[in-house]
């Protein structure tokens, strides 16, 4: 793999971020380099009224971490709760490590049973909301009785340490309290989005070897009901391993009990004992598995350990949401992905935050669902994904105008590179101007945050997610494996980190040559970045969503912000396609802002913006315009299926789209304009 970033650098008179200058004149403004978006005062400092009270003051701590990585993140596994210390901190033996071994804990104790002995026991631990509009407040000696008799029920059940628990739910209370029970008695649980077919299910669980299934009646999805326990039934028919089904009653639709092996939860509750004893975890004993997308489509079971990824968690959700005890704290994540396992179960309940969870669309029955939420729970802290943040822009700015969101402080970005457009949209239009915006780069495998300002110290700039957080020995490098002080190269992390995997389930093979395969004894995330003369980090995606265009190498994610700076441009994707001549020639699939039409013209001016923004070398071959965009269920583009699609090849994995009737639609568009 070539270095593929060596024809750009990020300095005087770069071309990577640029970034409209007033959204009211972008056919007319030039568009700045990262120069002159400095100049223009495009760079946040933290406000002095937020840098008094922030959890974290002093910069020093990136220093100290630097100079003693181990006894840092022993400080804070201090912060968690242990029935019996380690005897080590760190054992290195590449690619595999182990913290804090010989050491004891439980991560559900340390989620409830420490909050409900103190001054937290009645203090809101859940906000729930479904999409329909009930409302369900459980304090954390709430969560404590029901995860204590529902791990009861799971024991009686036959499910004992180092079973595996699926997890198959809406995002309601009941999926946190079974993430929670598993968690108590040592059972390894493996969620699956709620929104996955039946043959995501059935694939997730013959990997795992999962005992029991957790599943509901049916859930809400933009004011119809999803059938879930008709698609588990589906999925099981080929799952011997499953041996009982517990549903949880949600959506009172019409479903199949089989006698023996289904249970109703809140029958199972009603006859469980109130209290079971939490189950002492080794630190290296697997908390959960979480099976992420791989690039050949067959999904790799992602496995997380308990002390380690509990002190990842616990410390990040504070240091860089700089969570406080009365903070109304929101992660539109679902639990089905790994920020809802590390930012609305793990990290905040283990520093016992309040939080909101809410089951359906943003855009039920209106666009300003998300807004009103805000405002009728007081929610300080807003956590959501870029393409969230696309799609807001999309609907316009007078949704979230009519509501009354003075009660946020801060706001966070998640899931993908933000582009620089959003990133100002977010600031102005949600946080008023006024909030701190936090990027955050990471990934299932990292298990926490690992490249994000410290919002009380860090000064931001709109697209980059900062630098790496103190303890993270995250570098950009290159193909040879040297450090790059400025400009392209690929991001690299050197030394280990608490919360990172452990290993893919059932495959140490795998593991070792997907990660670790670049570079000796490296970690290889697999995304391109930059690096500007500050230090700051610049996330591009992937490295497989880089083109090579007449031999110069060319970010989608660069092109791709060019064209959302455009005033009509809502959302993009855009790939590489063979080209006779330049080799691979750039194709940008377009979703307009509402109140824009597609049409010839508005083609050739977007082709014109991007070489405005870019250079002639960027400008797209092909523009097609598209209701909306192929993604998975947490919200990222697959640029695979796009690759299929151009190059007339059968589509690969579409089991974890959101929609696949988009992919069909595109696929059809495209032939008939090619």
């Amino acid at each position: 793999m070539r270095d593929f970033l060596s024809s750009y650098s990020i300095g005087k008179g770069s071309i990577i971020i640029k970034l409209m200058k007033d959204n009211s004149n972008m056919k007319t403004e030039p568009i700045h380099t990262v120069d002159a978006l400095l100049e223009e005062n495009r760079v946040f400092k933290p406000e002095k009224s937020f840098l008094s009270q922030a959890n974290v003051k002093d910069a020093g701590i990136y220093k100290d971490a630097q100079k003693n990585p181990k006894k840092y993140w022993e400080n804070w596994a201090k912060k968690l709760d242990w029935f019996q210390k380690w005897n080590k901190i760190l054992e290195w033996k590449p690619p595999f490590a182990q913290w804090f071994i010989g050491g004891k804990l439980n991560a559900c104790y340390n989620c409830v049973d420490r909050h409900v002995k103190g001054p937290n026991k009645n203090k809101a631990a859940l906000i729930w909301e479904g999409e329909p509009g009930e409302q369900r407040i459980l304090t954390y000696w709430e969560v404590y009785r029901e995860v204590n008799k529902f791990a009861n029920a799971l024991k009686s059940l036959g499910v004992k340490k180092g079973d595996r628990v699926a997890i198959y739910l809406p995002m309601i209370p009941e999926a946190v309290i079974s993430m929670l029970a598993c968690a108590r008695i040592g059972a390894i649980h493996t969620v699956v989005f709620g929104g996955f077919s039946a043959e995501a299910l059935k694939d997730r669980i013959n990997d795992a070897q999962a005992k029991v299934l957790i599943t509901a009646d049916g859930s809400y999805r933009r004011g119809t009901v999803v059938p879930l326990k008709n698609m588990a039934d589906k999925a099981i028919e080929n799952c011997p391993s499953i041996h009982h089904v517990v549903i949880v009653r949600r959506a009172n639709n019409e479903i199949h009990v089989k006698e023996g092996r289904d249970h109703w939860f809140h029958r199972l509750i009603q006859k469980a004992k109130h209290y079971c004893e939490p189950e002492k975890m080794d630190s290296e004993d697997i908390l959960f598995t979480l099976y992420t997308s791989g690039t050949t489509g067959k999904p790799k079971g992602i496995v997380h350990t308990t002390g380690g990824y509990m002190t990842g968690v616990l410390a990040t959700t504070n240091m860089v949401f700089d969570l406080k005890p009365e903070d109304v704290f929101w992660c539109t994540a679902d639990v089905g992905w790994v920020t809802g396992h590390s930012y609305v179960v793990y990290g905040p309940m283990a520093n016992g935050a309040t939080q909101v969870i809410y089951e359906g669309a943003p855009d039920w029955p209106e666009r300003d669902r998300f807004w009103k939420l805000i405002e009728k729970y007081g929610v300080t802290i807003f956590y959501t994904a870029p393409t969230a943040i696309r799609a807001f822009m999309k609907w316009g700015v007078e949704w979230p105008k009519s509501c009354n969101l003075s009660s946020l402080r801060l706001l966070g970005s998640v899931g993908e590179p933000i582009n620089p457009e959003a990133w100002m949209w977010y600031h102005k239009h949600i946080g008023g101007g006024q909030c701190p915006v936090v990027d955050t780069w990471w990934q299932t495998e990292t298990g926490s945050i690992m490249i994000a300002p410290l919002p009380g110290i860090m000064p931001t700039k709109p697209g980059s997610a900062t630098k790496p957080l103190p303890g993270i020995d995250a570098v950009v490098l290159n193909d040879e494996g040297e450090k790059v002080k400025t400009g392209g190269g690929y991001l690299a992390i050197r030394k280990p980190w608490p919360s990172m995997l452990r290993g893919i389930y059932g495959d140490p093979e795998r593991f070792k040559k997907t990660y670790f395969r670049k570079w000796k004894d490296i970690y290889f995330p697999a995304d391109g970045c930059k690096i500007d003369d500050d230090g700051y980090y610049w996330l591009l995606g992937r490295v497989d969503d880089i083109m090579l265009v007449a031999g110069h190498n060319i970010s989608t994610m660069e092109v791709e912000s060019a064209l959302v700076s455009h005033h009509s441009v809502a959302e993009s994707a855009v790939i590489g396609i063979t080209d006779d001549v330049k080799g691979q020639a750039i194709a940008a699939f377009v979703t307009l802002k509402e109140g824009h039409a597609p049409s010839k013209e508005v083609e050739e001016r977007l082709k014109a913006h991007v070489a405005h923004a870019i250079g002639a070398i960027a400008r797209p071959s092909k523009v097609l315009f598209a209701e909306d965009l192929p993604k998975t269920r947490s919200g990222k583009i697959m640029r695979r299926l796009l690759r299929d699609i151009a190059e007339g090849r059968a589509l690969g994995d579409v089991t974890t789209l959101s929609d696949a009737n988009v992919i069909e639609k595109l696929k059809k568009r495209y032939e008939e304009e090619s």
